[in-house]
């Protein structure tokens, strides 16, 4: 599991902040630093509605700094209009804080493992198909063409909830920690993927955990907030990308 170090970041002034990052605001929106490059995605399906891949639009035109949406009601998606104040947007931060080593459970099979950190799903759909999913594929993963279809789906999962462990004889599966490009991908419909070491600073001027994939909520009514618990599609969140 990458394990990226935390950087502390203090209300004083003149504390350092990260060039890379995104502040959430106090019931505002995500204030964008660093020139991060931010693209819309669609989810890739099969015919049987099956999620198996992303594939990548037009970038934005976007400068060093922008502003993104958070409460799910601006006229100029996925840009904030401001919008936050005219509808009285409560954007308070309600995600569990502990550490992601602490809280996730290891699922191992002989010498292939991965960690699941419940809280952090948004229902993406990437870890299973109509016939199975990987807590069901790990127990066959000795089977190479298994375990190379669990290590994809679960490189897919946009949030970080499930992360592959790399084996003992064996390189990580996918980019190593710090490879991955720092960029910001918009899922249509859905939430906002930061992917790469970006900082994530709260309203309270302190930093969430840093992890290589985070899944911001952009509906603004998660119960998980700044992240996304899959309550866009129980509100059928649109975002007018299509």
């Amino acid at each position: 599991m990458v394990e990226l170090e935390p950087i502390a970041v203090g209300t004083e002034l003149g504390a350092e902040l990260p060039a890379r990052r995104i502040e959430v605001t106090l019931n505002g929106p995500y204030e964008v630093f660093g020139g991060l490059p931010l693209t819309p995605v669609t989810i890739v399906e099969t015919p049987y509605g099956e999620p198996i891949d992303f594939r990548r639009g037009e970038p934005f035109a976007t400068g060093e700094r922008y502003t993104l949406c958070r409460c799910g009601r601006s006229a100029t998606k996925p840009f904030c209009d401001a919008s936050h104040e005219r509808v009285g947007f409560d954007g308070t931060e309600t995600a569990d804080r502990t550490p992601r080593s602490e809280r996730a459970r290891l699922i191992r099979w002989h010498d292939v493992a991965f960690t699941d950190d419940q809280p952090l799903c948004t229902h993406a759909g990437y870890c299973g198909n109509r016939t199975t999913d990987v807590w069901t594929m790990v127990r066959s993963s000795d089977d190479p063409d298994v375990r190379e279809a669990l290590e994809r789906m679960v490189g897919l999962c946009p949030s970080g909830r499930l992360i592959m462990e790399p084996r003992p004889d064996d390189d990580p599966p996918g980019p190593a920690p710090g490879e991955i490009p720092p960029e910001i991908l918009l899922e249509a419909d859905g939430p906002i993927w930061v992917r790469g070491d970006v900082a994530i600073l709260a309203g309270d001027g302190s930093t969430w955990e840093r992890r290589e994939r985070v899944a911001l909520c952009r509906c603004g009514r998660s119960a998980n907030k700044p992240f996304c618990n899959g309550t866009h599609d129980e509100v059928g969140f649109r975002d007018g990308s299509h």
